[in-house]
């Protein structure tokens, strides 16, 4: 999945960029938060994980 799909669907739900880590973006719901790595395809496991953990979908 791309990075920047992923993002929208986080940004899409509430979810704001937190900080940016050293090789990590942290977002944030103001409850949560989420680390999305700084690659432009995150493996689609990981990608799924993220959005299940989240409640995306």
């Amino acid at each position: 999945m791309k990075r920047r799909e992923l993002i929208k669907q986080l940004e899409n739900k509430g979810w704001w960029l937190l900080r940016n880590g050293a090789k990590h973006d942290i977002y944030t719901n103001g409850k949560k938060i989420e680390p999305i790595p700084r690659h432009p395809e995150i493996d689609e496991l990981l990608a799924k994980a993220i959005i299940k953990r989240q409640g995306l979908k």
